[in-house]
């Protein structure tokens, strides 16, 4: 285990770098800063005035091996917006998306796995036909508009929530809510269909037989090797969460790293956007990393050489 996760961690430094090397050239090919900074009517000598001063003047190469030095200390640069170390003022607005991510994802795989054995073990019942049809309907409908219509309904009409900001418990409720409904849809179909593939397996029906009480052969046998298609779709879904978080902090006036990131690209504060994406492939390549451990959790089967 110690060797796989030496190798593992190698493979997700290569991971990180390649992704924060892509998006440096493909957001030097995006636009020039230095004329999105000057009125319109800059002239020829003050746009390169303003390139020199940004550090823009530099050949693309010396550019790219300038950044990467820095970023191997922790300098990502500065932010041609906010005039400031471009990583602080991610990190600074990095709990608020924590916050949502983490508290989204508690709740919809609470929601989905007790979901998931309510219609596995009721399959083709009216339960099941209901629940299913729900997590269809719930899957096709895009976050944003979910967010759009719960402010629409929560705030505007009944007026029990506020329709952004961050603050207090009632703050979080929409957001949170806007990141939850849309994955309860496609984990609970997928742990449906997990758990029905694994309730008909022998070791299954060996316990039954036994005289092992329902609730033990559910919980105990059939749920720990069900959730292993779930551990794989969380571990993959962490950076369209990230993602999706983006959204949803635009819609509920969230402080968080993804409006920082969509203001970013909009002004091609180059610093900042980096030191995001720096930020999101770790994520990612953590919560794959934990995806397999916790494979070893569930199926103690499972070994990793």
């Amino acid at each position: 285990m110690t060797s796989y996760l030496i190798q593992r961690s190698i493979h997700m430094i290569l991971l990180v770098f390649l992704a924060v090397s892509v998006v440096f050239f493909l957001l030097s090919l995006s636009g020039d800063p230095a004329r999105l900074m000057l009125p319109a009517d800059a002239t020829a000598d003050e746009v390169e005035a303003m390139r020199a001063r940004l550090g823009l003047d530099d050949p693309l190469h010396i550019r790219y091996f300038r950044f990467i030095g820095g970023a191997m200390r922790g300098d990502f640069g500065t932010s041609f917006r906010y005039g400031e170390p471009a990583m602080p003022l991610v990190l600074q607005r990095l709990p608020a998306t924590l916050q949502l991510v983490v508290l989204s994802t508690v709740l919809f795989m609470s929601i989905s796995i007790a979901a998931s054995v309510i219609l596995a073990t009721r399959h083709g019942s009216y339960v099941d036909t209901f629940g299913t049809t729900l997590a269809v309907f719930g899957q096709a409908m895009p976050g944003f508009w979910i967010g759009l219509m719960m402010i629409l309904v929560f705030s505007v009409r009944l007026g029990w929530l506020p329709t952004g900001g961050y603050g207090g418990v009632v703050h979080f409720i929409l957001p949170v809510l806007a990141m939850t409904i849309r994955p309860i849809g496609r984990f609970t179909r997928v742990g449906r269909s997990s758990m029905l593939e694994v309730l008909r397996q022998d070791y299954v029906r060996t316990a039954r037989s036994k005289g092992l009480s329902e609730r033990v052969v559910i919980y105990k046998h059939a749920l720990r090797n069900a959730l292993l298609p779930l551990i794989t779709m969380l571990g993959l879904s962490i950076g369209v969460r990230v993602g999706g978080a983006v959204i949803v902090e635009t819609v509920f006036y969230w402080p968080g790293t993804g409006r920082l990131l969509v203001s970013a690209l909009n002004t091609r504060d180059f610093a900042v956007v980096l030191s995001g994406i720096f930020i999101v492939s770790v994520a990612v390549a953590i919560a794959n990393l934990a995806a397999d451990v916790a494979y070893v959790i569930a199926d103690p089967r499972i070994k990793y050489e």
